[in-house]
């Protein structure tokens, strides 16, 4: 493994710096979360038409830059250091490299341009407390991430005109603006039931999406009501089995999941440094006490040591090894220990709603929710080496 970046990976993070820098600070972040949409538009149609970000790993003959898991890694962590809410994570990571394994020459020939481009945005339609399961991140998978056969999820009945969705998705990450959904449902009956995934548009008839009340604001989440949906069928054989896929992609979500977290305590613990060296208390500097000194060098090490991991992750990613789930578990854990660190070391005002130190902790906390936690992931990580059996101890 050569560590060192490429002159085009530094290309990219200079570039999405820079316009993040200018179009994404605190207020503008606080500004886009409160729109309709939960992003702002402008901005992504910028990180579209000026740098080709949601196409950066889509092969070059759908407009895309046709580059790897590490380049998508490294600009997540810019994204992350702003904490951008955008649909990067649901379109580009989650949608896109979906409807590219699974999806038809003529369907991708149909949609990935335009992701490609920005002008449409997807989500894939998993219910935000099942993701990691349903990645293969936290469990093994099996039809209950997405509702269950007999009740519960979307399920699918094909009748002479198509397929018919029926059912409710909860915590759809982007799943109220997304102008594409990419639906897991049942179909078969109970029992032969088996998930296909099938393509509805954002604004179909009998699509009823309303926008829900998330932790972390910067990931807008829907609940996704299907009532009588004509769909299309992602792929053609209906006897596809979709779980391979969706753990396939597990690994690199992680992978770009933990860049993106690294970003964001990265920039956590740049914002604490330059408050302490501000911040005076009995007629000198707080950054100058000892203790203030050993614990941020305590949340440096572990933010470092999480960057490690998370760009070993992606290049191991797309060179075929499966570590993606360790690098995100010690990613969230730093992001969660700086963000922690920053609120108690701003003192009163690092817990007012005014000051920024809060939504990096709920950008933590959110992300275990939807992912983690970080004991799920380590612990599915460990039982699928193989480290604990037949009472073998990992050493």
């Amino acid at each position: 493994m050569d560590a060192r970046f490429t002159d085009e990976q530094d290309e990219i993070r200079r570039a999405l710096r820079e316009l993040l820098h200018k179009r994404c600070g605190t207020e503008d972040v606080r500004a886009a979360v409160d729109r309709a949409e939960g992003h702002d538009p402008g901005l992504w149609t910028a990180l579209g038409e000026q740098l080709g970000l949601p196409g950066l790993a889509l092969p070059e003959r759908y407009g895309g830059a046709g580059c790897s898991v590490t380049e998508v890694a490294l600009a997540a962590e810019e994204l992350g250091r702003a904490l951008a809410p955008s649909p990067f994570l649901a379109t580009a990571v989650l949608a896109a490299p979906l409807l590219l394994a699974l999806g038809t020459d003529a369907q991708r020939a149909g949609l990935l341009p335009g992701i490609a481009d920005g002008s449409r945005t997807a989500a894939l339609a998993v219910p935000g407390a099942r993701l990691g399961a349903a990645l293969a991140l936290t469990d093994a998978q099996s039809g209950d991430w997405a509702g269950g056969g007999r009740a519960g999820g979307v399920q699918a009945g094909h009748g002479d005109d198509g397929w018919r969705l029926y059912g409710e998705v909860d915590q759809v990450l982007d799943g109220h603006s997304a102008g594409l959904l990419l639906v897991p449902a049942h179909a078969g009956g109970y029992a032969r039931s088996r998930v296909l995934l099938f393509l509805v548009a954002g604004d179909a008839a009998g699509v009823v999406r309303t926008r829900r009340t998330a932790l972390d604001a910067t990931r807008g989440q829907a609940r996704v009501q299907l009532r009588d949906v004509r769909a299309e069928l992602l792929g053609t054989d209906e006897d596809t089995d979709i779980r391979p896929a969706l753990a396939a992609l597990g690994d690199s979500v992680a992978a770009v999941l933990a860049g993106e977290a690294v970003g964001a305590a990265g920039r956590a613990l740049e914002r604490t440094v330059e408050y302490v060296k501000q911040r005076e208390q009995f007629g000198r500097a707080i950054g100058s006490f000892q203790a203030v000194k050993h614990r941020l060098a305590d949340v440096y090490v572990a933010v470092r040591a999480a960057r490690s991991a998370a760009y070993y992750a992606a290049w191991a990613t797309a060179h075929g090894e499966r570590v993606g789930g360790l690098a995100l578990a010690q990613a969230l854990e730093a992001l969660r220990v700086a963000a922690g660190e920053g609120i108690q070391l701003h003192g009163g005002i690092g817990f007012t709603w005014e000051h920024e130190a809060h939504l990096y902790f709920k950008r933590a906390a959110g992300d275990e929710l939807l992912f983690g936690p970080v004991h799920r992931l380590r612990g599915h990580a460990a039982a699928s080496a193989g480290l604990f059996e037949r009472g073998a101890v990992a050493v």
